[in-house]
């Protein structure tokens, strides 16, 4: 069996020496020549997710790249990633975003979807580097594609699970087939100051997680259309009936009923456009980026 990455450890690579210095998390760890990201571990999607950056990162600045591939020692893959400073998730927790940072993050990240959905790629985190003076950030990258899929790849059509269980969209919380309009409502958790606005007080492995958090759909943004006999089977439509039977729909207060001075009606109209609970009503990357909300001050 291949020895893992380890602390210290000197990898020799296409373009140089990397040395082990940090472990961030599982299979990631921070290395230097320059101050690089090491990806390694023997699975699909870190092939996956090379294939992928090879074939994208020189089609849009807003993909981190990928900068070189590990040859010594053998047998145990790794990748060399650019080093950004933060994921948006993190720095959101530790200071609110603006209005006007939203508005930042929110082009680059359409402009890449735009790039994806071309090709119907399924993508996932968004990274920071901080800026100087009144900038706060000065790049932002998507990454983690190891778990990216064609829309007509067997993972969506066999309705597997996707994403972060307080993100992924309605139909793919119902375990529904997902597509490109499914990033297009977690998008959504982008084009307002509040990550967590479906976060229910239960651990994610929690068997109601799930019935929570489509909960707080119906909350935040009413009933679930009766266009869902079109596109869900009868077990989940009597899912969908008993969550708007047994929802308390005093708190939180539905989306439609929060005021002006608590977010602006532009900003309501935007976020109302891109989530939608039929996926098939909302727009495209490439329509959402020339909207009247991202080119307005």
């Amino acid at each position: 069996m291949t020895k893992a990455v380890s602390f210290g450890q000197r990898l020799k690579g296409e373009a140089g020496f990397y040395t082990i210095a940090k472990q961030l998390q599982d299979n990631v760890w921070l290395a230097f020549k320059e101050t690089v990201v090491v990806k390694s571990i023997r699975h699909f999607r870190l092939q996956n997710e090379r294939d992928f950056l090879l074939r994208f990162q020189n089609s849009a600045p807003y993909f981190r790249r990928f900068l070189d591939e590990i040859e010594d020692p053998p047998g145990q893959p790794a990748l060399i990633l650019r080093h950004l400073d933060n994921d948006l998730l993190q720095e959101s927790n530790h200071r609110t975003l603006t209005r006007a940072e939203v508005k930042y993050v929110a082009k680059r990240v359409l402009s890449a979807l735009g790039v994806l959905h071309r090709d119907d790629i399924k993508p996932s985190i968004v990274l920071i580097n901080y800026g100087q003076n009144k900038t706060r950030f000065s790049d932002i990258q998507m990454a983690d594609f190891g778990s990216m899929a064609h829309q007509n790849f067997r993972y969506a059509q066999d309705r597997d699970p996707t994403g972060t269980p307080i993100f992924p969209s309605p139909e793919a919380q119902l375990q529904m087939r997902w597509g490109t309009a499914t990033d297009i409502w977690s998008f959504g958790a982008m084009a307002r100051q509040g990550f967590h606005i479906f976060k229910p007080n239960l651990p994610v492995d929690s068997d109601e997680c799930d019935l929570k958090i489509l909960m707080k759909h119906h909350q935040c943004f009413g009933s679930f259309p009766a266009s869902y006999d079109e596109i869900a089977d009868q077990d989940r439509l009597a899912v969908l009936v008993w969550i708007m039977q047994n929802t308390p729909l005093e708190t939180p207060r539905p989306f439609h009923l929060i005021t002006s001075r608590e977010i602006s009606q532009q900003d309501m109209e935007f976020v109302f456009k891109i989530r939608k609970l039929d996926h098939r009503d909302r727009p495209t990357a490439d329509s959402l980026f020339g909207d009247g909300w991202l080119l307005a001050e």
